[in-house]
Order: structure tokens, then C-alpha cells, then sequence
């Protein structure tokens, strides 16, 4: 009985690899054939964008906002949590920022 199931086991797996390898193959040459496609996109809707300084404005006020509702909503109030907002200001803002500036 064990060397039954075992066999069975054996198959199981290689089924389940032959159709993992197809499907890479086929995720493969699908992404091949669609980056011209994806180039023109990028061309088109993508290039005009923001640029660093509009960003940096849109990510200081979507940060000021965001923390401020934090310090709201922690309830211990600002003077309590401001060690711990000051530096999440500045990753947030950073993060925030390069990421505006990135996608729009």
C-alpha cells in the first residue's frame, strides 16, 4: 500500500510540474510579445507626468492631512506621539512622494 500511494504521489508531482513549466512558458512569451505594446502605452499616457516639485506639494499636504487624523485618532493627544510622528512624517512624505511622482 505505501508504494502505491508513493507512485501515485511521484505522478501527482510531475503533473503539477510539467503544468507549472507550461504555464511559465506561456506567462513568458506572452510578456514578450506585449512589451511593444506596453512601450506605446508608456509613451503615450505616461510620459507627459509629474514632475518632482508637484509632487513634493501634493505629498506634504496628503501627509499633513493623513497624520493629523492620525494624532486624532491615537487620542493621547499630539504632545504624547510627536517622537514617534516625526520621523513617520518624513518616511511617509518620502515614500509619498517619489511615489506621486512615479506613477502620475
Amino acid at each position: 500500500m505505501v508504494g502505491k500511494t508513493g507512485a501515485r504521489d511521484k505522478k501527482d508531482a510531475r503533473a503539477l510540474a510539467v503544468v507549472l513549466i507550461v504555464l511559465a512558458l506561456v506567462l513568458t512569451i506572452s510578456a514578450i510579445f506585449a512589451i511593444p505594446l506596453l512601450a506605446e502605452f508608456n509613451a503615450n499616457f505616461l510620459a507627459p507626468g509629474l514632475g518632482l516639485r508637484d509632487a513634493a506639494i501634493i505629498a506634504f499636504v496628503a501627509t499633513l492631512v493623513v497624520l493629523v487624523v492620525f494624532a486624532f485618532a491615537a487620542g493621547d493627544g499630539l504632545l504624547g506621539e510627536i517622537q514617534f510622528m516625526l520621523p513617520g512624517f518624513f518616511a511617509f512624505f518620502l515614500v509619498l512622494w517619489l511615489l506621486i511622482a512615479w506613477v502620475f
